[in-house]
């Protein structure tokens, strides 16, 4: 069964860090482009991060740069994001997806929630 499943969501004060786990079974993330994108209430889904397969080229938008990291194991299958700084407008939910034309996969999404 395909399948990817994210991890390591949950509540934070502002200024603190987070590292997201998107792991996927049924298939293997090694020739997959990753990516993470992030849905707030009443906001449009934003794409926030990617990792490419070969080369591991790296994207970040504008409102994670610097704070943001991603990574990918591709031993434990699993791609990372590692969250610095955390803003309150970070509060979202969290899905990570993983793209080989033609096929994409998603996750069913990790809550983070950034207040004080």
């Amino acid at each position: 069964q395909v399948q990817l499943v994210e991890s390591g969501g949950g509540s934070v004060q502002p200024g603190g860090s987070l590292k997201l786990s998107c792991t996927a079974s049924g298939f293997g993330l090694e020739r997959y482009a990753i990516g993470w994108v992030r849905q707030a209430p009443g906001k449009e889904r934003e794409g926030i991060s990617c990792i490419g397969t070969y080369d591991d080229h790296t994207y970040y938008s504008d409102s994670v740069k610097g704070r943001f990291t991603i990574s990918r194991d591709n031993a434990k299958n699993t791609v990372y994001l590692q969250m610095n700084s955390l803003k309150d407008d970070d509060t979202a939910v969290y899905y990570c997806y993983a793209d080989r034309p033609p096929a994409t996969y998603w996750g069913q999404g990790t809550q983070v929630t950034v207040s004080s």
